[in-house]
């Protein structure tokens, strides 16, 4: 199956939204509340509460920047300390969720680092009731060109793993199955089917891993 660009871009436009909405509509009501408060106590509290939706916001915008957008420029890659961080921040701000990490080399090539970005984006929503994100990449030299490797797995209690996103990892989704939930997992599918690649998943009941394997374009 495949979409205009402009209909997929569209998803991910309603995705990004989507994520926002609520970090964003609680800076508004805690803003709501601090013109009402006088109590000094309640509004070191809502000083802090607005501090918290802030750094939500800002660090969904920058992990969105690089997963979907043109982020670090027009470069072909991306040194791994940036989308570490991004996602490093996202999983600090779900409090329940630890990331492991083994990355080889200081850079990959930006569709790579895309699909990382976005695999851990499905391992993090995943895990529901909390647990462990373990990511590992490198980029070697297959003996045809350069490959990059990626690997996710999200493991903990009751992994939630929506079928439908495994269609879109796998390019059998159907079209009309296609919406902001299942555009990245598509996005990533594409990427991959054009530079000659291939994601692949197997979901358990305590354990999601991803993975894809990206020649160097």
């Amino acid at each position: 199956m495949t979409i205009a660009p402009l209909d997929l871009a569209s998803l991910l436009c309603s995705r990004l939204c989507h994520d926002l909405l609520s970090p964003v509509g609680a800076l508004s009501n805690g803003l709501e509340l601090l013109a009402d408060e006088k109590d000094p106590d309640m509004r070191q509290r809502c000083f802090e509460l607005l501090e918290q939706s802030a750094r939500a916001s800002a660090d969904k915008l920058r992990f969105f920047r690089l997963a979907f957008g043109a982020g670090s420029g027009f470069g072909e890659s991306i040194p791994l300390h940036e989308p570490r961080a991004v996602i490093d921040a996202l999983v600090s701000g779900n409090g329940r969720i630890t990331a492991n990490w083994a990355l080889t080399g200081d850079s990959m090539p930006k569709p790579a680092v895309k699909a990382l970005l976005n695999l851990a984006m499905i391992g993090i929503e995943a895990l529901v009731r909390g647990g462990t994100l373990d990511i590992a990449a490198e980029t070697r030299d297959s003996g045809n060109g350069l490959v990059s490797e990626i690997v996710v797995r999200a493991a903990g209690p009751r992994i939630a793993f929506d079928p439908v996103v495994g269609q879109a990892l796998d390019g059998s989704l159907s079209s009309d199955a296609l919406s902001s939930k299942t555009a990245p997992a598509y996005m990533i599918q594409q990427l991959a089917a054009v530079l000659g690649g291939g994601l692949q998943y197997h979901v358990s009941a305590d354990a999601l891993v991803l993975g894809a394997m990206l020649p160097a374009s």
